[in-house]
């Protein structure tokens, strides 16, 4: 699937495919057929690293573009000698190659001009504390960064700075601690102008580059709780935990919290004051419309597990995620919707090619298409989630609607979609009078901070899953609403 081999500055093929261009300094020692985007990012890599101008690469050896399972046509690895003023210790420095538009024919990215972002308008980068005696670095996170990067390519949801990935599983597949990732801007590279736009690196907390930074469960929990961007802040006062440069330790057993105590305060404080920054997540959940028989024709139970669903027009989809996107809050943020690490490759494949952003808004404005007609409202609802899924419902109530915002559940195997709102969300089309209403499979609930607080009290062992059975059923008849927790197997597998 990948190989490993020394890297260059290549023509046409890109890194890897020669060596002519590797022993020149400088952009005008490119051949003309060295690909616009890729020579855009390979020359942050020579300024950065100018004493390594022939890294060691893993690349696909079979293209995305040619039918492969990869994405990322490459990924560089390079030795970063840190900064010993800044307690900053050696490291491995990866570099990915692909979710970038690198050639600007149309073979990956649809080429959009010059003005916009480069493909998906970032790289993801990441660093990894260098071993005692390790004289190359480990090829595993090349492989991590192929996850990612098929998630981007699957889901077309784009990362920004604060997001998290919950991946549920040691990165390296070893024993390690460090089971999900945070995501945040790379401290070293720059963003990249290239002919087909502009590219931001993320960093695997681990273009514009956007870098990983590996995190403990509890440090996941707490981003979630509160804000990626808050634990990250965190994390980088801690020198072992990542310091400045958010250098990810596989071997690190302790959590910042463990580390150093003082700091869940400060968490605890910050969700107490800002509440979360998390709007939404992709979910296994589904709802059904107590409301009438289900022999109806008309019955809108489209979501109910068992039962054919109704699908809503590409027209009518594009305008509900418009309308999580900008019509229901002010002062919002994107989000990562969780990765589950077994399940990337059944994502599906086949979608029309599309950039969305995540569900979450970006104004204030009450915005609701004059076209999103048909919404019913409903006298009763069950609500059913798997077990992850149901963990953040107290976080939705506590963090989200007691500070007047917004939390949207939105399905990984179909359409549906549950959004809770408060009395405060301007542009719902529940109110406090039909607090159900849903428009094909799209059920809004909006609670009042009295219900909030009684359900906070009803749900509180969902906090403790070590001690969780299920099925669990809440019910409050009074209000005509059932939540169930249900296991995973039940919405991967919804006819049985």
């Amino acid at each position: 699937m990948e190989g490993v081999r020394p890297g260059g500055g290549p023509p046409a093929g890109g890194p890897g495919s020669g060596s002519g261009s590797g022993s020149g300094s400088g952009s005008g020692s490119f051949p003309s057929l060295f690909p616009p985007g890729l020579h855009g990012i390979y020359g942050e890599c020579r300024r950065l690293y100018p004493d390594q101008p022939n890294p060691l690469q893993v690349t696909a050896i079979l293209k995305y573009w040619l039918g492969g399972p990869d994405p990322l046509d490459y990924v560089s690895m390079y030795r970063n000698l840190g900064n010993p003023a800044l307690n900053v210790p050696e490291h491995w420095h990866y570099i990915s190659f692909g979710l970038s538009d690198l050639y600007g024919d149309n073979r990956v990215h649809e080429f959009t001009g010059t003005d916009g972002p480069s493909g998906f308008g970032f790289e993801l980068t990441f660093r990894l504390k260098r071993e005692t005696g390790e004289s190359a670095p480990p090829t595993w996170p090349a492989e991590l960064m192929q996850g990612l990067a098929r998630y981007v390519f699957q889901s077309e949801n784009t990362f920004c700075s604060g997001d998290h990935v919950s991946w549920h599983s040691p990165l390296d597949n070893s024993e390690s601690r460090i089971q999900h990732m945070l995501l945040t801007e790379d401290p070293q590279m720059q963003p990249v102008q290239t002919p087909f736009g502009v590219v931001t690196f993320l960093q695997y907390l681990s273009f514009h580059l956007f870098q990983i930074v590996g995190v403990c469960t509890e440090e996941l929990h707490a981003a979630q709780q509160w804000n990626g961007q808050g634990i990250l802040e965190l994390l980088r006062t801690v020198p072992v935990a990542g310091g400045p440069w958010l250098i990810t330790d596989m071997r690190r057993g302790e959590t910042i919290f463990e580390i150093d105590p003082h700091l869940q305060e400060r968490v605890d404080k910050g969700i107490e004051t800002d509440g979360s920054n998390l709007s939404g997540v992709s979910a296994k959940c589904a709802w059904d419309d107590l409301s009438r028989p289900p022999e109806d024709d008309e019955d809108s139970r489209s979501i109910c597990i068992g039962t054919q669903p109704r699908r809503l027009s590409g027209k009518d989809t594009e305008q509900i995620r418009e309308t999580l996107r900008r019509g229901l809050e002010i002062n919002s943020k994107p989000v990562l919707p969780p990765i589950n690490a077994q399940r990337q490759n059944g994502l599906n494949h086949d979608r029309a090619p599309s950039r969305k952003d995540s569900l979450e808004s970006e104004s204030s404005a009450a915005i609701i298409p004059h076209e999103l007609i048909r919404t019913r409202q409903l006298e009763s609802v069950h609500l059913k989630f798997n077990q992850e899924s149901g963990a953040l419902i107290p976080l939705c109530l506590r963090g989200r609607l007691l500070h007047g915002r917004h939390f949207t559940y939105k399905s990984i195997t179909g359409d549906t979609a549950i959004t809770f709102v408060s009395t405060g969300v301007e542009g719902a089309f529940a109110t406090e009078e039909h607090p159900y209403a849903a428009h094909g499979p799209w059920l809004q609930i909006l609670l009042t901070e009295e219900f909030v607080e009684r359900m906070l009290e009803d749900l509180e062992d969902l906090n403790s899953p070590e001690e969780f059975k299920l099925p669990k059923e809440y019910s409050w008849p009074e209000k005509k609403l059932k939540v169930s927790i249900l296991p995973d197997a039940v919405f991967d597998n919804p006819l049985h």
